[in-house]
């Protein structure tokens, strides 16, 4: 992804994972207190930093979608995160997610990778179904009731 694009995915990629985070029980302050963090550890001043990878999805010439892979430990790990993956909404049920994550895990795995981990929120069951039938086992699991 270009720095042109990336300015563009940017903005917005934190403005969907903050109001995830708020829609899955966290408060405002602890949400933006979460975006604030990962911003200055995984992005410095806005640029990808070591071991974070982002990516346009094509089909032809035609972008259906971002991946976001992160090299765990600054980039000296085996092991590998999905932070973002999103097929835009008139490219979605067409297969483009299961192709990105399999190309993911192939970029990984030729950079040295032995695993790739993601988290996914729970109201997000196209997403749990892609994940489980791609052999992504679940490896923990938290859970949250409002007593407002």
């Amino acid at each position: 992804m270009d720095a042109v694009r990336q300015g563009e995915w940017l903005p917005l990629m934190w403005a969907t994972y903050r109001q995830d985070l708020i829609d899955a029980g966290e408060s405002v302050e602890a949400a933006d207190k979460n975006v604030e963090h990962h911003k200055k550890v995984l992005f410095e001043d806005g640029r990808p930093g070591a071991g974070q990878h982002v990516f346009d999805a094509f089909e032809g010439d035609k972008r259906v979608g971002v991946l976001w892979l992160s090299q765990q430990d600054g980039g000296k790990s085996a092991e590998w995160f999905v932070y973002d993956i999103v097929i835009e909404p008139e490219h979605r049920g067409k297969g483009y997610g299961r192709a990105t994550m399999e190309a993911g895990e192939n970029f990984a795995r030729e950079h040295g990778g032995n695993s790739l981990a993601l988290n996914v929120f729970g109201p997000n069951t196209v997403a749990r179904r892609l994940y489980e039938s791609m052999d992504y086992q679940l490896v923990a699991q938290s859970m949250k009731k409002s007593l407002a």
